[in-house]
C-alpha cells in the first residue's frame, strides 16, 4: 500500500481541487448572476472576487502540489463557511446533506494541510 501512496495522493489532489478550479472560472463569466445570489443570502457581493481568487488559486495549488498547504487551508475554511452561510437549513434535509459534504471536503483538504502534497507534486519533487 505504500507503493500506492503517491499515486493516491495525486489522485486525491485532483478530485478535491477540480471542482474548486472549474467554479472560480464558472464565477468569472457571471460575476453579477453570483453576487445577486450572494446578496440574497447577506453576502456582501464585493466578495466574490475574493472568493474566485480563492477558489482558482487555491484549486492550482493544491493540483500542482505548490504551497499547497495555505491553498488547502483555505479552502478548508471556505467550504466550511460557505457551507453555512448558504446550506445551513435543518427544515431542508437536502440542503443538510449538502452542509455536510461541504463539511467532508473541508476534512479532505485538512488531510493535505497535516500532510502535505506527497512526492507526485512541485514541492515533493524538491524533498
Amino acid at each position: 500500500m505504500n507503493a500506492l501512496s503517491p499515486l493516491a495522493m495525486l489522485g486525491g489532489r485532483i478530485l478535491i481541487s477540480f471542482m474548486f478550479i472549474m467554479s472560480g472560472f464558472q464565477k468569472l463569466g457571471g460575476i453579477e448572476g453570483t453576487q445577486g445570489y450572494m446578496e440574497m443570502m447577506g453576502v456582501p457581493g464585493l466578495l466574490i472576487y475574493p472568493t474566485i481568487l480563492v477558489e482558482i488559486l487555491g484549486g492550482l495549488a493544491v493540483l500542482v502540489g505548490f504551497q499547497a498547504r495555505i491553498g488547502a487551508l483555505l479552502l478548508a475554511g471556505f467550504c466550511v463557511v460557505s457551507g453555512v452561510i448558504f446550506h445551513f437549513d435543518p427544515s431542508d434535509q437536502m440542503q443538510m446533506i449538502s452542509l455536510f459534504k461541504n463539511f467532508a471536503i473541508a476534512g479532505g483538504f485538512l488531510f493535505i494541510v497535516a500532510m502535505g502534497p506527497g512526492k507526485l507534486s512541485i514541492e515533493g519533487r524538491k524533498g
